[in-house]
């Protein structure tokens, strides 16, 4: 086995610092020096490097082709006593790109762990406004204009959401029934597969998913497509396999993902697309639409305390003053 090790490589590991990076610097700088059979042990703890932590001495010899009497004059040609202090410093140089990983990871790219509130502040307005102008200027409004049509004279309507998508669809569906239009918002998949199966060529169904992968929106969009409903898919992915499973696709554009796995900037295109859905839909049975939150807020107007005026607010801040 022999691995040919070039300077843009060499530069990727120590910069990068990905696999163990303070071994591998110190294999990488000393590996033009080293023996034919030590050269074998370097090129194969740079393509494994975390073997050490798996294998003894005997067996990472055997792997390498060489012998463990070999393995220990490697280790001290790069500056550990032994096999031992080598495994500790792959140890402690994998614990901290593990690190590095679950931060780009769960929380992304945009963000340092030592960054200012202030520059996390600024990079948040900037990465949403960025976010909400991509997805202004991808929807096509007169396709949202039919969509709306569809809605607002459709039998009825279900809306497909799991986990934090569960939320925007659950506001959704609020809005549309509020207005008149027949909802339904499902979250868990046997009770969703159950309504889509039972949908027809009047009725309509809006899966939504940023990632455009979550199994069971797709799975309960795909049924509800199969029963004839006409099938929307709300996505951040255009290719993705919800979008392909559904009649029309609405793409919110994510300029960054910075927050993973749940993308706040991904919610911010979402909500537009979903706001500028139901107005769309609104317009389409003015009437209706107004009656039903006129009745609405007179429902709820009992629960709401009276808006006090600017004057009774004052005189509410103001010290009592005896009277004599």
């Amino acid at each position: 086995m022999e691995v040919v090790i070039t300077i843009e490589q060499t530069a990727a590991v120590i910069v990068d610092g990905e696999h163990a990076a303070g071994v591998a610097n110190r294999i990488l700088l000393r590996r033009p020096e080293m023996s034919g059979a030590m050269a074998k042990i370097a090129d194969y703890l740079l393509e494994y490097p975390q073997a050490p932590l798996k294998l003894s001495i005997g067996e990472l010899a055997r792997q390498a082709g060489a012998s463990a009497a070999t393995v220990t004059r490697f280790c001290r040609l790069i500056g550990y006593t032994g096999y031992a202090p080598l495994k500790v410093s792959i140890a402690t140089d994998f614990g901290r790109s593990t690190a590095r990983t679950s931060w780009k990871t769960d929380i992304g790219r945009a963000f340092g762990p030592h960054d200012s509130a202030g520059d996390v502040l600024s990079t948040l307005i900037n990465a949403h406004s960025r976010t909400l102008r991509e997805t202004a200027s991808a929807i096509d409004l007169p396709q949202m204009k039919i969509l709306a049509k569809r809605i607002a004279t459709s039998r009825h309507v279900d809306i497909y959401g799991v986990g934090g998508s569960a939320f925007l669809a659950e506001e959704m569906g609020a809005r549309l029934y509020r207005i008149g239009v027949s909802t339904h918002v499902w979250s868990e998949v046997h009770a969703g597969l159950t309504s889509a199966a039972i949908q027809d060529s009047g009725s309509v169904a809006i899966g939504i998913s940023n990632s455009g992968r979550t199994e069971e929106t797709i799975q309960m969009l795909r049924e509800a497509g199969r029963s004839g409903a006409l099938t929307v898919a709300i996505s951040n992915n255009p290719t993705s396999p919800l979008a392909e499973n559904a009649n029309v696709t609405i793409v919110t554009s994510v300029h960054e993902q910075f927050l993973q796995p749940d993308d706040l900037s991904a919610k911010h295109g979402q909500l537009l697309v979903l706001d500028l859905l139901y107005l769309l839909t609104a317009q389409e049975n003015f009437a209706r639409t107004t009656n039903n939150l006129a009745a609405s807020a007179l429902a709820v107007a009992t629960h709401r305390r009276p808006r006090r005026s600017p004057v009774s607010m004052r005189q509410a801040r103001e010290p009592h003053q005896s009277v004599e």
